[in-house]
């Protein structure tokens, strides 16, 4: 069973103008609401993929009743705590004439500690040996830093596997109860380590780094480059196909969907981040937050590449 997290999800409302202009009336000439959340995104990419999961998490009020409705009739299977609050609605604007874009997301409604504590019930109990749990997100007010690692010990006594996507303390504390996976894109690696990743062999360096704080694997996600995979002893770089990107929100989340699923499915890990790659790069290619059907990242994953680096006294070198 997969099972993804979501704790500070959101109605996401996309604007499509065709030119950004400011301090004037802008008419949007299309617009969209999603069911937002990383791990609802992930979900999505899942069902695409033929996969079920069950997403978790918190929703409120009637922004929430909106959420689970959705994804409802998306055919997701939902296991959600409710809270007090307004679940959150970004909103993004979209330009048709050059592709930019500008998200805004809101912070989130509060999570009060009683419900913190029933959510943990919640996983305790559905928790079950070679169950995947991806967790990802930011972590919404009230909840501590600590709440992913609390989260990660929990499915570690139950024999779960457990694929990490969040950032900055979160990740860190998180990384230190032994995750299975965890996906950083470049930026967010960067910052972590204060570590400089210009290039493939400082991206390199950076993903030993977090390692080293107790992840057992990790592949940070580089946009148009691909990925790079450290397990074990070996380093690669994931490299998909050139496409036209019309839309990037979602793709690292497309990515997770990929890689999850082809975990579960048994594949190594190595194959799993291609088909992680080449669900990002569809994702980027289409309009929206669409996500991209098997067949349309088959095509694509025929053309990832695989590149070894190795370590040497010198650094990290392309083999």
């Amino acid at each position: 069973m997969i099972y993804t997290l979501t704790l500070n999800p959101a109605v996401d409302r996309e604007f499509i103008l065709s030119k950004l202009q400011f301090d004037t009336v802008l008419r949007a000439t299309d617009s969209r609401i999603d069911f937002g959340g990383k791990g609802f995104n992930v979900s999505r990419q899942l069902k695409a993929l033929g996969a079920e999961s069950t997403a978790v998490g918190y929703l409120g009020g009637k922004t929430g009743e909106i959420l689970r409705d959705g994804l409802a009739a998306l055919g997701i299977n939902t296991d959600f705590v409710w809270i007090k609050g307004e679940t959150r609605t970004n909103v993004s604007i979209v330009t048709s004439s050059d592709g930019h874009y500008i998200k805004v997301n809101e912070k989130g409604p509060l999570v009060e500690e009683d419900r913190q504590y029933e959510l943990i019930e919640k996983i305790d109990s559905l928790a079950q040996p070679g169950d995947w749990w991806v967790l990802a997100g930011s972590l919404p007010p009230g909840c501590p830093d600590d709440f992913y690692a609390r989260v990660i010990k929990v499915l570690n006594r139950h024999g779960a596997l457990t694929l990490l996507d969040t950032t900055g303390e979160a990740l860190r504390l998180g990384c230190a109860e032994k995750p299975y996976l965890v996906k950083p894109n470049a930026e967010e690696a960067g910052v972590l380590t204060g570590l400089p990743y210009g290039t493939t062999a400082e991206m390199a360096r950076v993903a030993l780094r977090i390692r080293e704080f107790g992840a057992r694997n990790i592949v940070i996600s580089m946009g148009k480059d691909g990925a790079l995979l450290q397990s074990g002893g070996e380093t690669w770089l994931v490299r998909g196909p050139e496409v036209v990107e019309r839309n990037p929100i979602g793709a690292g989340d497309s990515m997770v969907g990929g890689m999850v699923w082809a975990l579960s499915r048994g594949k190594a890990l190595k194959e799993a981040a291609g088909w992680g790659v080449a669900c990002g790069a569809v994702t980027a290619s289409l309009s929206g937050t669409e996500v991209g059907s098997r067949d349309m990242i088959e095509k694509l994953l025929e053309q990832v590449v695989c590149e070894k680096w190795v370590n040497t006294e010198h650094g990290f070198t392309f083999e």
